[in-house]
């Protein structure tokens, strides 16, 4: 990766905590109060951003002149609000953040998602102070795979030098190499793993750089 390792620039969503499961499981929900079945394989966006209009777009076209969408948005996030109420970091990342402390990394997020929503979930489940840097989509122009959030988090870091992404997705992928990052990814349930296999790899180098400044 050229210099030292020095600092893990993560993802959120997917990747820190599975909130793509639970996204998706609020809108089946919302999806079979209507009596209609949401269609998976169009689901998830290529990008990164907001997309909750056109998920109410395309219910709206399904159930037709009866859909209240204040009634449907209501439901759906008190739904998705409880799927939350449990919902602790993915396995595994507890450990690998505090092996990144230990060795003196330093930690930040770049996320598409609002900084009200990652910093909630971060400071619900007690690890807000673990990164020194957040960087969000609503402090952007563009969202993933445009490098604008990846550039933010390197500027509030003060250094690209020996600071490597990881992320979920391929559009995520993309962002952090157009900002210049490496990138380990480690695709989230809903990615085929083929699509960032040509980065998945590097997570035997982050692995072994960790040891090394053990």
């Amino acid at each position: 990766m050229g210099s030292a390792l020095a600092a893990v620039v993560f993802d959120f969503d997917g990747l820190l905590m599975d909130t793509e499961s639970t996204m998706l499981a609020s809108w089946e929900f919302e999806w079979q109060q209507w009596g209609r079945t949401l269609d998976r394989t169009t689901f998830f966006a290529d990008h990164g951003g907001d997309v909750t209009d056109s998920h109410y777009a395309a219910l709206a076209r399904a159930v037709g002149p009866g859909f209240d969408r204040d009634l449907s948005h209501a439901r759906r996030i008190a739904h998705r609000e409880n799927l939350h109420a449990g919902l602790d970091l993915a396995d595994g990342i507890v450990q690998w953040l505090e092996d990144a402390r230990a060795v003196g990394l330093r930690l930040a997020v770049a996320s598409s998602s609002p900084m009200a929503w990652v910093e909630g979930h971060l400071r619900r489940v007690g690890v807000r102070d673990a990164f020194d840097v957040i960087a969000c989509g609503d402090e952007v122009d563009d969202h993933k795979p445009a490098p604008d959030v990846y550039l933010l988090a390197l500027q509030r870091l003060g250094t690209a030098d020996g600071c490597v992404a990881v992320e979920d997705t391929p559009h995520g992928v993309d962002a952090a190499h157009a900002a210049g990052l490496p990138c380990v990814a480690i695709p989230n349930p809903f990615v085929q793993p083929d699509r960032v296999a040509r980065d998945s790899a590097l997570l035997d180098v982050m692995s072994a750089a960790l040891a090394q400044q053990d």
